[in-house]
């Protein structure tokens, strides 16, 4: 019993000088909380739109003449040159009717040169030779005429460009006007992405949309290397989604871009006298965001703010906050509403300095 007795009184008293030390620590680390105030600077934005990439020129190649698939000289996805064969269609009807009309033409001619001599001497009349000089005419033409359908039997590259999959085989009957395969020429892209009728016109009363330069955000996830120029903005906008095109050519060198990719292009726009603070600063609930405003006399209030844009670490204020009043940068997460607190002041630009991207 006496052992129990002491025991309890051992606990009884390390309880107590427990506690004693407990309230003693909580005193000593009162929480002192980071506070800065915006800032209005001068900054820029990226926004990021959806695009598809096209080559400068996508072409069909069809056929111009009707009969069968002799010759292919190239593969699916080679490289050609401009006047380089691609296909041949069986000419052999095409050649014989050339000859049979070049031979129409070398008699025409013999006819001419006889009535011309005869004109000479007076044996003939003028119209007799103006006759044989148009039978003549129409010869050559008729030659002329062969010579083209024969040439439409090779089928020749219009441009340097990448050929496309085959949509015949050899051997295939091939009317005239059937689809063959496609050609591309990718040493540019064009690239075409929408921009809603609000940002079109900062943009075009900034004065930013003008040649601008922009970035290529591509499907990996990867920056393309070369920067592309905003050359073209259409004439219209969609009704339907009040968006307008834009579109940026850039360089493709390396021919990595293919017709018909997608991605996403980075665009920049400044914003003038811009209101910043860290993203850190606030929280969200309900998708709205709050800050804590420290008052005059120290005391915590949460505000909601409107944000108008985003970049990484930071948040452009439209509306909430100025750049006079004061906000907890650190800690937000153990402040109540309507709490006297402690903190430190920081300026905002040693904050920002400190922050892993930001943009002067």
């Amino acid at each position: 019993m006496n052992t129990k007795i002491i025991l309890l009184a051992s606990l009884t008293a390390g309880l107590f000088f427990n506690s004693c030390n407990s309230e003693n620590h909580s005193e000593e680390e009162t929480t002192k909380f980071l506070v800065t105030n915006p800032i209005r600077k001068d900054t820029s934005i990226i926004k990021d739109y959806v695009c598809q990439i096209h080559a400068i020129s996508h072409i069909e190649i069809r056929s111009q003449e009707r009969g069968y698939l002799e010759k292919i000289f190239v593969d699916e996805g080679q490289f050609v040159k401009k006047g380089q064969i691609l296909f041949q269609i069986m000419p052999k009807i095409y050649t014989a009717e050339t000859q049979k009309s070049r031979a129409e033409a070398d008699l025409a001619e013999i006819e001419y040169q006889n009535t011309k001599s005869l004109y000479d001497k007076n044996v003939v009349s003028k119209n007799e030779l103006a006759m044989a000089k148009a039978r003549l005419d129409m010869a050559n033409a008729e030659l002329s005429l062969a010579q083209v359908h024969l040439s439409f039997t090779e089928i020749r590259a219009p441009f340097d460009g990448i050929i496309d999959r085959f949509h015949v085989r050899l051997g295939s009957l091939i009317d005239e006007g059937d689809l063959l395969t496609n050609l591309s020429d990718n040493s540019k892209m064009w690239v075409y992405f929408n921009v809603p009728e609000a940002e079109y016109l900062s943009y075009k009363t900034s004065g930013s949309a003008d040649n601008v330069k922009v970035r290529l955000l591509m499907a990996n996830n990867e920056l393309f290397e070369f920067e592309g120029v905003v050359e073209t903005i259409e004439a219209d906008f969609n009704n339907e989604t009040g968006n307008i095109p834009f579109r940026a050519t850039f360089p493709n060198p390396k021919g990595l871009l293919r017709h018909g990719e997608t991605g996403n292009i980075q665009m920049a726009t400044t914003l003038k006298n811009a209101l910043i603070i860290p993203q850190k600063a606030t929280y969200e609930v309900l998708e709205k965001k709050y800050v804590f405003v420290v008052d005059k006399d120290n005391v915590a209030h949460v505000r909601e703010v409107e944000i108008s844009s985003e970049i990484p670490d930071l948040y452009i204020i439209k509306k909430g906050l100025t750049e006079k009043e004061r906000i907890i940068v650190e800690g937000i997460r153990k402040v109540k509403n309507e709490q006297a607190i402690e903190y430190n002041y920081e300026a905002p630009e040693k904050i920002l300095a400190r922050l892993e991207v930001y943009s002067e």
